[in-house]
């Protein structure tokens, strides 16, 4: 712990430099295994829609004795076998079942209240058609594109288009691991999942724009001064924004984290459970994707610039150009410190010579 704190200390104060971008081929190689790993899940296991999207009939009853296992038994015994129970709330349980006609409805509403000893009006009946969920992921779709094209927009006017273009493929990959990672723990996809998705899109985009901002700034003269390449440069300015990137993202996942690992185990939280592990992944990923993705990818493109290819000659130069004047100058006072002691060696009897004469 004391080693962490030393080091965030040290970041803080601008007293050590960690080599984000002259990792990139480990920050590639990590993001690859984590994208091909989300894309397996997606297209292997797939995602867990829930009612809301492939439609169905939901029964929502109050019981201090019932469990998941005899809530889940006593719809398999109406006939019907598709049945997902989730607790919602102090002793209230909710069942979603496939599609019903409105007589078996009411059967199973029958069977709930008499299996667990309840009034028939106090099982309510929730008729969700697969319609409604298509509508919202169709309008989650037009605002993901709209917000696509208008980031691009800004960021191609206030910074330039590599940056946009950086920021783009940070975000897109910020969807596919937390998308992957719905498919992997089998959560179920709700239209709160989508209003997380759509959240953690501004959040991820915050960190890469404070970075891009230091680097447009750092980098300004950066041809003319000639005194660091591109990759120094903006790795200089990742640096320098370290602190306030993971300080910003802990205080904000905090309280996401309390309703995920708290609310979901102990209040039974079902709709904000689909919203916070949205957040929760999102946020991690995201963090991660402006360091390590977005900036690397930025000085990649940025590199192949003529005048950056230029620059790194120039500043590659200077440097051999120093190291050679510091290397010979510390061999020049070596021999200058050898030529003083011959002089004075040779210089000796001369002297004692004179000392003599003189007595």
């Amino acid at each position: 712990m004391s080693a962490a704190t030393n080091l965030m200390g040290r970041l803080y104060r601008g007293e050590s430099n960690v080599d984000f971008v002259g990792r990139q081929k480990l920050w590639y190689g990590l993001s690859i295994t984590l994208l091909v790993l989300s894309l397996v899940g997606l297209f292997v296991r797939g995602l867990n829609f829930g009612v809301e999207f492939t439609g169905g009939s939901v029964f929502s009853f109050k019981s201090s004795t019932a469990t998941i296992e005899q809530i889940r038994d006593a719809i398999h015994e109406t006939g019907h076998e598709q049945v997902i129970v989730q607790q919602a709330g102090e002793n209230g349980w909710r069942a979603t079942t496939e599609t019903m006609p409105e007589g078996e409805i009411t059967r199973v509403q029958r069977h709930l209240a008499e299996e667990f000893d309840i009034a028939q009006n106090d099982v309510s009946i929730q008729v969700i058609g697969a319609s409604w969920g298509g509508q919202v992921s169709q309008q989650a779709i037009i605002g993901l594109i709209v917000f696509m094209v208008a980031i691009i927009a800004y960021l191609s006017m206030a910074f330039e288009w590599r940056m946009a273009l950086a920021a783009v493929v940070a975000l897109i990959h910020d969807l596919i691991i937390t998308a992957g990672v719905y498919a992997w723990s089998g959560f179920e996809v709700t239209p709160a999942t989508l209003l997380g998705f759509l959240t953690i899109l501004g959040y991820s985009l915050y960190d890469a724009v404070v970075v891009f901002d230091m680097i447009k700034e750092v980098t300004a003269k950066l041809v003319t001064t000639g005194k660091q390449t591109y990759t120094e440069a903006a790795n200089g300015a990742l640096n320098s924004t370290l602190i306030r990137s993971l300080n910003t993202t802990l205080v904000a996942i905090l309280p996401v984290a309390s309703i995920l690992f708290i609310g979901t185990t102990l209040l039974g939280a079902g709709t904000l459970k689909d919203l916070s592990l949205a957040l929760f992944v999102g946020m991690l990923v995201g963090t991660y994707s402006s360091l390590c993705v977005a900036t690397p990818l930025l000085v990649t493109l940025k590199e192949r610039e003529p005048q950056y290819i230029a620059l790194a000659k120039r500043v590659a130069q200077r440097n051999q150009a120093l190291a050679k004047a510091e290397a010979g100058g510390r061999t020049g006072k070596g021999k200058d410190s050898g030529g003083e002691k011959a002089t004075v060696g040779a210089g000796g009897p001369s002297s004692a010579q004179k000392q003599r004469k003189k007595r």
